[in-house]
């Protein structure tokens, strides 16, 4: 049985075949938005330190 793969799917497969430098482009846009760096112990301290408590109601303006 074979999978049902779309015509965009299909489309996108075909076209980053025929551009291989598009990888590049993909894979450093990836890592510019979606791959962070860990924290270091010292940044996750800051990071708690700075934190506001919520309200319980934080639709409320007084």
């Amino acid at each position: 049985m074979a999978l049902y793969e779309s015509e965009h799917t299909r489309w996108m497969r075909e076209w980053m075949d025929k551009h291989p430098e598009e990888r590049l482009a993909q894979r450093t846009g990836r890592a510019l938005w979606w791959d962070k760096p860990p924290c270091d112990e010292e940044e996750q301290r800051r990071f708690a330190e700075a934190r506001v408590p919520q309200k319980a109601y934080y639709f409320d303006v007084n």
